[in-house]
């Protein structure tokens, strides 16, 4: 497959074509249809994620289509149009366990801790939590805008408009 890849932070990226990825038992791979780029792109470029192995495949806004499903998997099938959120959670941690997804004690992201959507595809690990069915009409770069951007203000509103009361970094910890 075609990838966009950086061998050292803050140094030009290339199209190459790199390894097809493949999916973990628990996982799918993604033919990516739409991936967006943002500010926390530029940090992970730039070096400031420790969680980054060079060389490396940014980018996590992402829409696509199921290529491939690993053996776990119960949910999804070759086919299915969807999207991720930025934080990818594991399903059985604490957090997650408390419908806290966003701030799980084992959370991937892919564009940092692995390969990214600059590329034709990517593998994502938890499918069964983490994969969001897309409606019919919606299209891949406006679902690929909803990951970061969307679910980053959503976090930081609702909260605040449901009268609960938030402590911790951006308001991680929410209670009522």
């Amino acid at each position: 497959m075609q990838a966009v890849v950086f061998e050292q932070y803050g140094e030009p990226a290339e199209v190459r074509d790199v390894p097809d990825p493949h999916p973990a038992a628990h996982g799918v791979t993604v033919r990516v249809e739409a991936t967006g780029l943002c500010r926390s792109d530029w940090h992970g470029w730039q070096g400031h994620d420790p969680d980054i192995t060079l060389p490396h495949v940014p980018g996590h806004e992402l829409a696509g289509v199921v290529e491939e499903v690993g053996a776990r998997v119960t949910n999804w099938h070759p086919g299915d149009r969807v999207t991720v959120p930025f934080v990818c959670a594991c399903g059985t941690c604490g957090a997650c366990a408390s419908g806290n997804q966003q701030v799980c004690e084992r959370q991937t992201q892919p564009g940092f801790t692995h390969w990214g959507s600059f590329a034709q595809y990517v593998a994502l690990d938890h499918a069964d939590v983490n994969l969001v069915a897309m409606p019919d009409g919606m299209s891949f770069p406006a679902a690929a805008s909803l990951g970061c951007r969307f679910a980053t203000a959503f976090r930081a509103v609702a909260p605040r408009g449901s009268g609960s009361r938030c402590t911790g970094a951006a308001g991680s910890a929410c209670r009522r």
